[in-house]
């Protein structure tokens, strides 16, 4: 089985990036996490162009959302909610409407943050996005705040409530899908 990982961040040090490196240490026997990193390359959505040829960058995203079991995806905050790129690469996955590779996809939503609410809001928010698209978003948000307090030199998460929490949605992720 194997989860697809999704930062939405596209700093290369991001700690939304380190988080997914942290649920590799939390994975379920017989889970996989590959991650998925080509959110800077997927242009604007527009409904105009939607009908002609596919961009490559949206058709390796849909390519990848498609082979995956399932998915993970560690939002960040920005202003209050998801970040610009991460929305629209979900609005390419959702499409054709009702058909896109989201539909039906299971979906667990992490995130952190340097704030104490560990991008809390961003999380709802996607959660909305993703349940809109037609995916079957799961579990509870786990939800890193300090973030660059929260993780060791290997990635792993410090505080063993985060680490059980990752934990149980990686294993509910796991779970709910049918292989």
């Amino acid at each position: 089985m194997e989860i697809l990982g999704i930062a939405g961040s596209l700093r290369g040090q991001s700690v939304n990036r380190r988080l997914l490196a942290a649920a590799r240490h939390e994975l379920p026997d017989g889970v996989r996490l590959a991650l998925w990193d080509g959110l800077a390359s997927v242009p604007p959505f527009d409904e105009d162009t939607e009908d002609g040829p596919v961009p490559a960058a949206v058709a390796a995203l849909r390519e990848a959302v498609a082979s995956a079991t399932a998915l993970l995806i560690a939002t960040p905050e920005y202003n209050g909610s998801v970040p610009g790129q991460l929305k629209n690469a979900l609005d390419w996955a959702s499409r054709p409407h009702g058909a896109g590779v989201l539909t039906g996809k299971p979906v667990a939503v992490v995130g952190a943050s340097p704030s104490p609410h560990g991008a809390a809001s961003a999380q709802r928010d996607l959660r909305r996005v993703l349940a809109a698209a037609g995916a079957s978003v799961l579990g509870v948000p786990v939800a890193v705040g300090h973030a660059f307090r929260q993780f060791d030199e290997h990635d792993r998460l410090l505080d063993h409530g985060l680490r059980a929490a990752l934990a149980g949605s990686l294993a509910e992720l796991a779970g709910r899908v049918v292989v």
